[in-house]
């Protein structure tokens, strides 16, 4: 894997991970009882951005880790993604 792939794959794993990671812990206004006149009640009170975006990099970082010893250790690769797995 050269650098321009490792980058890739770590952005697309990164946008993935963002979109698992932003509901967690969101409450909506309707839910807190302080829903501001002109919004929709479904907004989060607090949506914790910075957090996410912070914990998103953690975890892609771990993933992305993980994933590379695997391909560096030719148990998968790029070409046969099954790898060692089907002979």
């Amino acid at each position: 894997m050269d650098w321009f792939t490792g980058i890739a794959i770590f952005l697309t794993m990164w946008w993935v991970i963002l979109f698992c990671v932003l509901p967690i812990g969101v409450r909506s206004q309707e839910e807190s009882g302080e829903v501001v006149a002109g919004t929709d009640p479904g907004a989060p009170v607090i949506a914790n951005i910075k957090q996410k975006l912070i914990w998103t990099t953690a975890i892609t970082s771990i993933v992305w880790t993980a994933f590379a010893l695997l391909l560096m250790s030719g148990w998968v690769s790029l070409e046969h993604p099954l790898g060692r797995l089907m002979g």
